[in-house]
């Protein structure tokens, strides 16, 4: 079978993808109607229905699901091809498109994506900023920034380095409510506490770095919120204590804005991993921009390890 056009393969997929022709047609910056015209000309041409449509959603019919396995795949090879002939020719071109947690990317990140698109001129950097754990198959994400663990295997993950959560607050808060000394005092503090996937966290960990005992701690407090960055600046302004990576939360420790809590714990261990949706399709310009991260993480490590007394807040895997 010979198809007639390539674009009506990237109108199955990114339907696939955001569930609904129009969230194809905006990916692909056509109107719903031509999508729609290149969906069905698409079943026309393989004999069989892509999708069962609904008045809330279109669902992928067995056949569909085939087809869009190989579609994705073979669209995949094109644009890989075509990032190696530029890459081969000397510039990267294209666009990346990255997904982060929000107080991660003001943090650290936006920086060193300047850097690198300083350096690659040829390339588009679409960045989606948010604490939503995204799923880098189905959404159209070329690498998500992730912390902690991951929870399917399937996902191909490059470890970028290790950090831990750190209990903080500000000074004008810790003048007012008093220091905890131990972790279990945190039970009686104002903590602002995060949503993530979908779930409040309300418990927190410790291990004693003299010994490795370890503590969960149940906390309270008056604000919970989805977005890392809003908790970051509610903990600023002495709305109370925020328990986050320590590498979020560096700058603001470094500056004296927020002060680091139980210096004889150790918060949870935590890990940032580039995640990937393969590694057998990786355009040119998505490695270059994962290498150039790793890069960064490195050299954020080696430049904490020259500060003397330096915390350990952040280590290569």
């Amino acid at each position: 079978m010979k198809f007639e056009n390539i674009s009506d393969l990237r109108v199955l997929v990114e339907t696939a993808r955001g569930g609904s022709l129009t969230a194809a047609a905006r990916v692909l910056e056509i109107t719903p109607a031509a999508a729609s015209a290149m969906l069905k000309r698409l079943e026309a041409q393989v004999g069989a229905r892509l999708f069962e449509r609904s008045t809330r959603a279109m669902r992928l019919t067995d056949q569909g699901q085939t087809l869009l396995d190989y579609a994705a795949r073979a669209l995949e090879l094109l644009e890989e091809g075509a990032s190696q002939a530029a890459s081969e020719a000397g510039a990267l071109r294209g666009t990346v498109r990255v997904a982060a947690p929000s107080d991660l990317s003001r943090s650290l990140l936006l920086p060193w994506f300047d850097r690198f698109l300083q350096q690659h001129p040829g390339v588009h950097l679409a960045l989606s900023v948010s604490d939503r754990v995204q799923d880098v198959r189905r959404d159209a994400v070329d690498v998500a920034l992730r912390y902690g663990a991951l929870a399917d295997s399937q996902l191909i993950a490059r470890p970028l380095c290790i950090t831990r959560r750190v209990a903080c607050a500000a000074p004008a808060y810790l003048a007012r409510r008093g220091v905890p000394r131990h972790p279990a005092e945190l039970a009686g503090h104002d903590c602002l506490t995060l949503h993530i996937a979908g779930r409040r966290e309300v418990r927190w960990h410790f291990e004693r770095a003299a010994d490795g005992e370890a503590v969960s701690v149940a906390v309270e407090g008056e604000r919970s919120v989805d977005d890392g960055s809003i908790a970051h600046e509610w903990a600023l302004a002495g709305g109370g204590i925020v328990y986050k990576s320590a590498i979020d939360v560096r700058a603001s420790l470094r500056s004296g804005a927020l002060v680091a809590l139980l210096p004889d714990w150790r918060g949870q261990r935590y890990a940032l991993h580039a995640v990937l949706p393969s590694h057998r399709f990786m355009p040119a310009r998505v490695r270059a921009l994962v290498d150039h991260v790793a890069q960064c993480c490195a050299a954020l490590v080696a430049e904490e390890a020259a500060m003397p007394g330096h915390p350990g807040w952040v280590a290569l895997p």
